[in-house]
């Protein structure tokens, strides 16, 4: 198939880019590269450098060819969710509906959507299924959610000169190799990382406890790519994670282990926690069992350490 990747020089983007490769598509890249990378992108691969909050920079996308588009672009900051409101909606929300737009318009009947677990919000349901009724407690998560509707509201339309089978996945904290290590404002794995390489202490909002759901990238494009053309997926929207809470200090402290550190020799600073940060989150995966055969193979310990190798090496990179 030829697959239209919006965000494909991005972090998970480019991973998908490259699993798709490897399973015999044709993947065609649309980024306005605000977080992604070029070399993100295998040469071989149609590149356009664009927004999908420009309708003609998305119906160029379009122009080359589509059978399928998996719509990952958007602006993934809480924090900078706070900051401009109004940029995010454009991005999340707007910017899906101009790719909605040009799916109808060019009859592509296959549409895979990048949503979010900050959908679910304040919850005490943890594992949390996807029939969990959504709290969004950030601006970014109403814009992830309003995007999500209007994808399958979209596709539920009886007018549609073709029908539109989609898919919304719920990712939880994604992390892998090429995850931004100077980027503050996501990636919590990555941002201590990067801090401990750079001498620099480690920040925590709240008190650490708060509970994270680490999967892998190399998981989430298996999933991905694996939904493509698989019926069971359509209309459905699907949690990818892993079910396994780890704590914020838990984190740092494997983090600093594998750097021959601890909290009480490296400095390590708590703040207020930020607007919009959820207590506790974990996936329920069991709808992505059933409907995907899917479960996640990277042990979160060996993931960890790989990515780990890989930052030394980036860094060790940027300074010669």
């Amino acid at each position: 198939m030829r697959v239209l990747v919006t965000g494909g020089a991005g972090f998970i983007g480019g991973h998908i880019v490259e699993h798709l490769l490897h399973e015999g598509h044709t993947p065609i890249v649309l980024d306005n590269e605000s977080t992604g990378k070029r070399e993100n992108v295998p040469s071989s691969v149609a590149y356009l450098k664009g927004d999908v909050r420009n309708p003609d920079d998305v119906t160029a996308a379009f122009a080359l060819g589509v059978d399928a588009v998996m719509h990952i672009a958007g602006q993934a900051s809480i924090r900078l969710s706070f900051m401009d409101p109004s940029a995010d909606l454009n991005v999340n929300t707007l910017g899906t509906i101009n790719v909605l737009q040009a799916c109808i318009h060019h009859k592509v009947t296959r549409l895979l959507f990048a949503s979010s677990m900050t959908i679910y919000g304040a919850t005490s349901v943890v594992p949390t299924p996807e029939d969990t009724p959504p709290n969004p407690v950030s601006y970014y998560a109403i814009t992830k959610y309003a995007a999500e509707r209007y994808v399958h509201i979209t596709a539920a339309r009886a007018d549609l000169q073709a029908p539109l089978n989609v898919t919304s996945f719920r990712m939880f904290n994604v992390y892998g190799e090429r995850q931004s290590l100077n980027n503050s404002y996501q990636g919590v794995f990555a941002i201590f990382t990067g801090n401990v390489l750079r001498g620099e202490p480690i920040n925590i909002h709240s008190d650490g406890q708060q509970s994270r759901d680490f999967v892998h990238v190399r998981d989430v494009a298996r999933a991905w790519v694996g939904a493509l053309d698989n019926p069971r997926a359509y209309g459905q929207v699907i949690n990818l994670g892993t079910g396994v809470q780890q704590s914020v200090n838990q984190l740092c402290d494997a983090v600093l282990e594998i750097f021959g550190h601890t909290r009480a020799t490296y400095p390590v600073v708590y703040h207020p926690a930020q607007p919009g940060d959820m207590r506790q989150s974990a996936a329920n995966i069991e709808r992505a069992r059933r409907l995907l055969d899917w479960t996640p193979t990277v042990d979160f310990d060996d993931g960890m350490r790989d990515f780990i190798s890989w930052a030394k090496d980036a860094i060790s990179m940027r300074k010669t």
